[in-house]
């Protein structure tokens, strides 16, 4: 096979076709033809020696060839696009740079120390802060839509590195002010099984990770009891209306306590919660200068004085 005849975009053509499993998707997602789309994998069937794709019938499916140069390609994809966009920002922002950060936290104050501090020392480098929805925790950094992520453990992602502790905080438990938890003066994790919560995410094919859902708000109580969830959301703002109409509730960070106060929900102390962890996260084999100023300042503020 002779690789000087496969196009970046050929290969962005049969990546988008393996995840729709559809041609005419494919392809509207791309803003091509159906016959262009179809043109493409010919061409690199032709070009492998074997059919990519099994287009029996109305249905299409990846063939065992098709399914391994999918995930052969993936990765690799992702970090020549992202090596392309990151040479591309160093030649319009210069030698300091744009550094893009994301945050799934709905505050900054926590981290307003660092953002100083990685300022104060390259004042000609451009801060970007984006809100990340918890619905889709990695997808932004997995895009090369931002370069790192302030968000919270555990994290068990291959592709991603996992950077220095920012700061640690409890969880609280956030209900309507009319539920009968909301005189309480505190709430544990076996109240969750009595009345369920709110889950991260509302697309079922594309859930975040068990694990990383799991830290805020467990599946199951430390007895053994089912923590079911009663209700799904992509971001707080949709959460906090859910829970404050009483259709659920749920565990949120306790900086939510003091930046979204409101007549209609209550925030309990969890006392049996073990922290939230809050971290650096990059994707792996993207780390840059400017990243590692950035965890070096990290380190740094998390030392006692």
């Amino acid at each position: 096979m002779d690789l000087r005849d496969i196009a970046l975009r050929d290969i962005e053509i049969f990546l988008t076709a393996s995840e729709e499993l559809h041609f005419g998707r494919a392809a509207g997602r791309l803003y091509l033809s159906q016959a262009r789309v179809s043109q493409v994998i010919r061409k690199l069937e032709n070009q492998v020696g074997g059919k990519l794709f099994d287009r029996s019938g109305r249905s299409v499916a990846l063939t065992p060839i098709g399914r391994q140069l999918f995930t052969d390609l993936q990765t690799n994809y992702r970090d020549l696009c992202a090596s392309l966009g990151r040479a591309a920002r160093s030649a319009r922002y210069g030698d300091d740079g744009l550094l893009r950060i994301g945050v799934t936290s709905s505050s900054l104050a926590e981290i307003r120390p660092l953002l100083n501090t990685v300022q104060a020392r390259h004042p000609n480098c451009s801060l970007h802060i984006e809100h990340v929805h918890f619905g889709n925790p990695f997808g932004a950094l997995r895009a090369d839509e931002i370069d790192v992520l302030v968000s919270w453990l555990p994290i068990e992602e291959s592709d991603l590195t996992v950077g220095p502790v920012l700061y640690e905080e409890p969880f609280m438990l956030l209900v309507a002010a009319d539920h009968p938890l909301a005189k309480r003066e505190s709430a544990s994790y076996e109240d969750l099984a009595d009345y369920g919560v709110c889950g991260a995410g509302t697309d079922p094919a594309d859930p975040p990770p068990d694990y990383w859902q799991s830290a805020a708000a467990p599946f199951a109580t430390p007895s053994g009891r089912t923590i079911s969830r009663t209700a799904y959301a992509d971001t707080f703002q949709d959460m906090l209306m859910l829970v404050a109409s009483g259709k659920t509730i749920s565990p949120v960070h306790a900086h939510a306590a003091l930046h979204y106060r409101r007549p209609d929900v209550v925030y309990l102390p969890m006392p049996d919660a073990p922290p939230a962890r809050w971290c650096l996260i990059w994707r792996r084999g993207g780390e840059t200068g400017l990243i590692r100023e950035l965890t070096a300042a990290a380190i740094e503020l998390s030392r006692p004085v």
